[in-house]
């Protein structure tokens, strides 16, 4: 678990209450973290009351409820509400989690809603990303090859060897588990977390990829690897039940066999 913590000097202060309507029958309090670039004010803590009988079950689905029967101003991310795309990604109750896959009823008390920790907020839920998607772009997520592909087909794969790649294409880049990482946490700037090595294992686990060696020497770092110690939040929070940690202790595998 991650449990959200705030930049240093930094306080979350009391904000608005909004009521339930008159003659609600099942509400639920939703404190919802709210900030923007465009106040100079320290973040806040809005609570919303929500009828759970005229809302759906997912907590994005009470956000949405918030959004556009309530408060428009709040900000936040979604898009497939599936648990596919990995957009509404954010800490909800202590966890790392999408919000669409959040059962309301799973939040005993409040349901408190944070943006991911330890990203820069561009407002309200919504985390700056940039960072992460560099460092993922920086492990060239794409088939490397030398040999040119067969003329008639595709590069074609055994099912053991395609068996291999179960656990690592799943992964949605949502970032819960590299923002519960206190590796990353204190070293993001050259650690790469979970998401982005659970990626990098994804295409040195390929039997097509011939980029293995060049792979390998990239990640050869005191940083950008080695930073992992194995505390395993990031296999914790991952919402669709992937193990970066397996993955990362499988590149340092890799690492030692080659130099053996």
């Amino acid at each position: 678990m991650a449990e959200f913590t705030l930049p240093k000097n930094s306080k979350v202060g009391v904000g608005k209450t909004v009521k339930a309507p008159a003659g609600a029958a099942k509400v639920k309090n939703f404190k919802v973290y709210r900030w923007s670039p465009d106040d100079d004010k320290n973040p806040t803590l809005d609570t919303f009351e929500i009828d759970l009988n005229d809302c759906g079950p997912m907590v994005l689905d009470a956000l949405i409820k918030i959004k556009n029967e309530i408060d428009a101003t709040v900000t936040f991310r979604r898009s497939c509400r599936e648990g596919i795309c990995g957009s509404c990604a954010m800490n909800i109750d202590g966890t790392n989690t999408l919000a669409c896959l959040k059962p309301i009823e799973d939040v005993k008390g409040d349901v408190k809603v944070y943006p991911l920790p330890h990203m820069p907020v561009v407002k309200d839920l919504v985390p700056d990303l940039s960072q992460a998607y560099a460092q993922l772009a920086s492990i060239e997520p794409w088939l490397k090859t030398v040999t040119q592909p067969p003329p008639d087909s595709e590069r074609l794969q055994s099912p053991d060897d395609r068996a291999k790649l179960d656990g690592l294409w799943e992964c949605i880049l949502c970032f819960c588990c590299t923002t519960s990482c206190p590796s990353y946490w204190w070293n993001g700037d050259r650690y790469l977390g979970p998401a982005v090595l659970l990626q990098a294992y994804r295409w040195l686990a390929d039997s097509r990829d011939e980029g293995k060696g060049e792979r390998l020497d990239a990640l050869e770092d005191p940083f950008r690897l080695y930073r992992c110690h194995t505390i395993m939040n990031c296999t914790k929070t991952c919402p669709k039940g992937l193990n970066p940690a397996k993955a990362i202790a499988e590149i340092k595998k890799m690492m030692v066999e080659r130099q053996g």
